[in-house]
């Protein structure tokens, strides 16, 4: 459908479930949804080109699994739950997210079933080749073959451009959605809805609300459609709120990275092999407190806070060769003082930190795929893994910015997925998945590839109960 048609055929049925969104939990809905015989419309804001919001971007997801071709280890339950937990403050609705780390055992099957197929690990991907499974081509060929499956079922109905404007209640009950299109408002009855359109990051004014100006210095790897507008709706409606006003996921990205929509290939991994420091010249967090995949999402919130909200990396030749090359290239130099100076930093003031790191460095076997014992003695604060002096040249050097994914703070849900109201009762007929909700699961923290995770649960259960509660 284009945006210039007069029309919408869609408008004039009364649909067993209308999904608002386009990515990865929407999708996962309408067709578990659409798997148990319910007739399903999906509304998609962007346009057809930009469909999936920020499943685009992603590459794997992090689940439980026995070892296969894909995985080179097993992954339990237990140990995902595990890992979950010491990540940020850990979940926030324990039971909610046991359910999530417990139906992740299915996804992987239910995902292949429905068009998804996968691939060995990439090098140099943080160390994921036992815990998350790659798509086949990425996140955009993932949603490629879902809508492929969705072309091919006469049960469900995509519209593109397509933006939701109002809820309809009666009560609890939602029966109908308006939405624009084509340049008018369109009614659209509907029996259910499920929200799964994303979270707030890409609305700076919202996010403005909590950290002020600073917000000018962010750059949203995702979509520019998620701006929170369903979101504003549900609380219009007197949805209660879960998750943290500020979370966010939000990790270190090239500065250089576009205001909107950068994605995954303007991330950057050099911070546990080298020294960070923030405008000042001084080091501010530990760079090795974690295997990266448990902690590279705190760098975004952690450069956030910085003094205009920018931090240097800096690195040497011996570890040049163990992480993804950042895209738009890096500055380097035989020079640190000449390097730093470059990066519009005071010289004496890096030269000094990065001696006074080199100093207090430990000699051991480093290792980068394990918390191994290269660490750093009388430093505040000290790095307790990898590190290794820099005096290896050339030296390099990239300014990073913090890089928001998505926020936390969305809607409470119940455990069948309908969405909670502020005096602790639910709607009738309104569910939830995916980043929207994430906030019940997540608190500060994140896992590598768990908000697909999220997404993949959330959007079946909300699709299977939806459609087991109307049809």
């Amino acid at each position: 459908m284009r945006q210039s048609e007069p029309t919408a055929p869609w408008a004039r049925v009364e649909w067993d479930l209308v999904v608002v969104g386009g990515g990865n939990a929407a999708v996962v809905a309408a067709m578990a949804a659409n798997d148990l015989g319910a007739r399903v419309l999906i509304l998609e804001r962007a346009p057809k080109y930009m469909r999936g919001g920020n499943t685009r971007h992603t590459r794997n997801i992090r689940c439980a699994h026995k070892a296969d071709e894909y995985n080179s280890g097993d992954y339990t339950c237990d140990e995902l739950w595990k890992d979950l937990c010491q990540v940020g403050e850990g979940p926030n609705d324990e039971e909610l997210a046991w359910f999530t780390v417990r139906e992740s055992e299915t996804v992987h099957a239910w995902m292949y079933e429905h068009g998804a197929r996968w691939q060995s690990p990439l090098a140099g991907t943080l160390h994921l080749a036992r815990t998350n499974r790659f798509f086949f081509g990425g996140g955009k060929a993932l949603l490629n073959s879902y809508y492929r499956q969705i072309d091919g079922r006469p049960g469900i109905t995509v519209a593109y451009e397509a933006k939701v404007e109002q809820f309809e209640f009666d009560g609890l009950t939602c029966k109908a959605v308006v939405v624009a299109y084509g340049g008018a408002l369109h009614r659209v009855r509907a029996r259910g809805v499920v929200c799964a359109s994303g979270g707030f990051e890409a609305n700076i004014e919202w996010l403005r609300r909590y950290w002020g100006d600073a917000v000018d210095n962010y750059i949203i790897r995702g979509t520019p459609h998620n701006d929170g507008n369903i979101l504003a709706l549900l609380y219009e409606a007197h949805a209660a709120s879960a998750g943290q006003e500020k979370g966010f996921h939000a990790i270190a990205l090239d500065a250089r990275a576009p205001k909107f929509d950068g994605g995954i290939a303007t991330r950057l991994d050099t911070v546990p092999f080298g020294v960070v420091v923030n405008a000042t010249g001084n080091r501010f967090y530990d760079e090795g407190e974690e295997v990266w995949p448990k902690r590279y999402a705190i760098w975004g919130r952690l450069i956030a806070e910085q003094p205009e909200q920018y931090a240097v990396a800096f690195w040497d030749a011996k570890v040049n060769h163990l992480f993804l090359p950042p895209m738009y290239g890096v500055d380097k130099s035989d020079s640190i003082p000449d390097l730093a100076e470059r990066m519009g930093l005071d010289k004496s003031a890096v030269s000094r930190t990065i001696d006074d790191y080199n100093a207090a460095v430990v000699p051991g076997s480093f290792d980068p795929a394990v918390l191994d014992g290269c660490r750093t003695v009388g430093l505040t604060p000290d790095k307790t893994h990898w590190a290794q002096r820099l005096d290896t040249p050339p030296y390099y050097a990239i300014k990073m910015r913090p890089g928001i994914t998505f926020t936390y703070m969305g809607v409470a849900v119940a455990a069948d997925a309908r969405v909670r109201l502020q005096d602790g009762s639910v709607f009738d007929n309104v569910y939830a998945a995916g980043e929207m909700m994430s906030g019940n699961i997540l608190s500060t923290g994140y896992l590598a590839g768990f908000g697909m995770t999220i997404g993949s649960v959330w959007g079946r259960q909300a699709g299977t109960e939806a459609a087991r509660r109307v049809l």
